[in-house]
């Protein structure tokens, strides 16, 4: 039965900088993928420096399942990998070569395929980890059986990619993928934007369950969307991916090969010109930088300004990003500070006299006006979460390490995306976000 639900609480940051609907083309010379890009991953090497790679062809596996393998987005010679401190694998980086070769996989519709048949080609082939689960908001468990799979049909972060446009004109694609994913749950929901302008493609879907969502950011998120419709409880597992994602799933199927290539927004205050870039999965932003950002000096972020990545100058596009933001770099001191006006100031309370604007739109930069603070009660957090939890009792039971009353309060539903918005509005300047992965780490150490 299709739901309706409509989000009262939330916040959507009113930014310039929005991605005019025209796409072009873009084509790096070295490609990367990141165990970084995957929560609680332990990465386990199947290539060294100068070896040669094909499209699909495995760079790294899950040390604790090594089903789940992670794949080269081209091919080509394997230029560099990239260690941290303890000599943790951060990057592994591949050289483009002229002529693409790719692995081959299994062809054919998904509708006439087992489940484990199913589940086997996306391990091989480096798209598992597009479905990640709640509890823990990490890569899905293959041996699990999840209640149900969630795809987000939206995406309701600052001056997010437009789905619509994306998925238009790929419903074969996009039906190849649901035809995947409903052989693997006993029910699929795919959760849209209430209003006009959805895609045909989305809206026609067979086999899963529409529901329809209203209201301000987070509304696009994947765990506001599950708290909704059917709330993750203890022992339970949820699946869930973006829209996006089944095109990529959709792909594999129709054509037999690993090829990620996605439409991908570029956004923020600092682009010449906002638009939509074609480009491969991984992709270095060097070119981006040199031909897209304006001069002076502006961050690189793979992803949204609320949980994005500073990549950098010379970093690679997210696993699971569709969106670059560039935005000032903030180092200054504000002279005042919070005791000016601020008529240009973004803000979540009536603080300063930008709210006398409704409609305007900010270029705000990185700068955080202050530092960290006392932890205190302010009732902030609870006008832009909707979920039916305590956030400020759940972050000190997280602090505290106190796993019952992290069960108690919700742990079990929450990924830091979700409280993206608390760290926004936090008068403490507390960084909410790390605080609940630290979390969801200790939990899954605990419990497992």
């Amino acid at each position: 039965m299709t739901k309706i639900i409509k989000i009262r609480r939330g916040l959507d940051l009113p930014l310039v900088g929005e991605a005019e609907k025209v796409v072009t083309g873009y084509s790096a010379k070295t490609y990367a993928m990141k165990p970084t890009d995957f929560a609680g991953l332990v990465p386990r090497l199947r290539v060294k420096e100068g070896d040669v790679v094909k499209a699909g062809s495995p760079l790294f596996v899950d040390k604790f399942n090594e089903r789940v393998t992670f794949t080269s987005p081209v091919s080509g010679r394997i230029e560099e990998i990239v260690r941290g401190e303890k000599r943790k694998v951060l990057e592994i980086r591949v050289v483009k070569s002229e002529m693409d070769e790719y692995e081959e996989f299994r062809k054919g519709d998904p509708a006439s395929m087992t489940p484990e048949e199913i589940k086997d080609e996306l391990l091989r082939s480096g798209l598992w980890p597009l479905i990640r689960q709640r509890p823990y908001a990490i890569i899905a468990n293959p041996d699990h059986q999840p209640k149900a799979i969630h795809i987000s049909g939206f995406d309701s972060a600052p001056l997010a990619p437009d789905y619509d446009l994306i998925i238009h004109g790929k419903a074969d694609e996009f039906q190849t993928g649901l035809n995947a994913l409903v052989k693997l749950a006993p029910k699929v929901h795919l959760n849209l934007r209430k209003g006009e302008g959805v895609s045909k493609v989305l809206l026609n879907s067979k086999g899963v369950q529409i529901n329809y969502f209203e209201g301000p950011h987070p509304a696009g998120n994947p765990g506001i969307q599950i708290h909704h419709i059917g709330p993750v409880n203890k022992g339970e597992v949820v699946w869930y991916l973006r829209a996006t994602d089944v095109l990529l799933i959709g792909r594999l199927f129709l054509e037999g090969r690993y090829r990620p290539e996605k439409v991908v927004a570029l956004t923020g205050g600092g682009v010449k010109k906002p638009q939509y870039l074609r480009m491969t999965a991984g992709a270095c932003m060097e070119g981006i930088a040199l031909q897209h950002v304006k001069e002076g000096n502006y961050r690189i972020i793979s992803g949204n300004v609320l949980t994005g990545t500073n990549i950098g100058h010379n970093g690679f596009l997210g696993y699971y990003d569709w969106q670059i933001s560039v935005i000032r770099e903030g180092k200054y001191h504000e002279f005042l500070g919070w005791a000016l006006p601020g008529a240009d100031k973004l803000s979540a309370s009536g603080t300063f006299l930008s709210r006398l604007f409704p409609g305007k739109k900010f270029d705000p930069d990185t700068n955080l006006h202050g530092g960290e603070r006392a932890f205190v009660l302010t009732g902030q957090y609870e006008k832009v979460l909707p979920m039916d939890i305590y956030p400020v009792y759940l972050l000190k039971a997280i602090l505290a390490q106190n796993i019952d009353k992290m069960e108690q309060l919700g742990i079990y539903e929450v990924a830091e995306e979700d409280f993206a918005l608390c760290e926004f509005v936090c008068a403490s300047k507390i960084e909410v976000q790390s605080i609940i992965r630290q979390g969801l780490d200790l939990m899954r150490k605990e419990m497992s």
